[in-house]
């Protein structure tokens, strides 16, 4: 299994880039922001100072969207990333959550982003492609390199994901969400004609280690909010029941609203309706044993790759942990 981690860009952007050399150290392969230029600093930025900062580690967004970028724009971002740094960029993208809603803009259409993956896909390896009736391809790339990995839950989402992506980000590291959204990925996949192991399973969520689960769960209820987001959005498309797991519906009964100000952040006043349950189930909690339970189990059900939200107040603390104690035993 490999291991990424995902921040937030709050300033200053000097202990980002401080982080993510750390994580390289600790032995994670990927790292990872949060793309709301709005609500953070700007990610692809503060991307290449952390490839100057790092060796090898792969960089990029979790998850961007195609309604916040010109499509050309975010390829030749990433296209000149990849010829300063040695292709070591991802894109990681979805509808849309935070970055479209805090400007007045609704989620991307899942034809939108199956659009996107192609054209980004395509220019930033260097292949030509069509964007309002013209013809356009980037002429100085070479050898160029964009794996494109979609986020999604909903039964649709999760046939793009199969039919089109490179690799699938899950949001939630609850193992029966893990296991029903990996098979509708690979059932898609081979419905294809693709090889659903191709594809790159990848579960991102907080993760805390410590003794003190009642703070813990307080430190990461917010991660129930943030994916409450998305089930709203699937509750009122499928209904809360058949076609998407309770386990991911039943805990947004008493969701009310969501105030985007304090999106992604610890003491989240939007997320009182997330129950401890709900935190045990979608984050990982406790002493380092936990971890490496949660995570056998969650790599024998397919996942290549944890992403860990760094996100909480003891987070160097947390990264250590998973250098010395945790990733060792799951990359044996």
């Amino acid at each position: 299994m490999d291991f990424g981690m995902v921040l937030q860009t709050d300033p200053p952007a000097r202990d980002v880039v401080r982080l993510m050399k750390d994580a390289e150290d600790a032995g994670f392969r990927y790292g990872w922001t949060f793309d709301s230029c709005v609500l953070w600093q700007e990610p692809f930025v503060i991307y290449s100072a952390i490839l100057a900062a790092t060796s090898s580690l792969v960089v990029g967004p979790m998850v961007t969207s195609p309604g916040t970028r010109d499509w050309s724009v975010m390829a030749s971002t990433f296209a000149t990333l990849n010829d300063m740094y040695g292709n070591r960029t991802v894109c990681g993208i979805g509808r849309g959550d935070s970055a479209h809603r805090v400007v007045g803009k609704p989620p991307s259409t899942l034809a939108t982003v199956r659009d996107c993956m192609r054209v980004v896909k395509d220019l930033a390896e260097g292949r030509a492609v069509e964007m309002n009736d013209k013809t356009v391809q980037i002429p100085w790339i070479r050898n160029g390199r964009l794996e494109m990995w979609m986020a999604g839950y909903g039964p649709r989402a999760l046939q793009t994901v199969g039919e089109h992506a490179d690799g699938f980000i899950l949001q939630c590291a609850d193992p029966a969400i893990t296991r029903w959204t990996i098979g509708a990925v690979r059932d898609a996949a081979r419905a294809a004609g693709r090889d659903p192991g191709g594809i790159t399973i990848c579960v991102a969520a907080p993760a805390y280690v410590g003794d003190d689960l009642p703070h813990q769960r307080e430190q990461l209820r917010w991660f129930g909010g943030m994916v409450g987001n998305h089930v709203a959005d699937l509750v009122a498309r499928y209904g809360s029941s058949g076609a998407v797991p309770r386990e991911l519906t039943d805990y947004i009964r008493e969701r009310e609203g969501y105030d985007y100000s304090h999106h992604g952040k610890a003491g989240n006043p939007s997320t009182e309706f997330v129950p401890d349950e709900i935190v045990d189930r979608f984050c990982l909690l406790g002493p380092p044993s936990a971890h490496v339970e949660r995570l056998q189990e969650l790599a024998e059900l397919g996942v290549n790759q944890f992403s860990l939200y760094l996100m909480h107040d003891d987070r160097e603390a947390t990264l250590a942990s998973y250098g010395s104690q945790i990733i060792p035993k799951l990359t044996a």
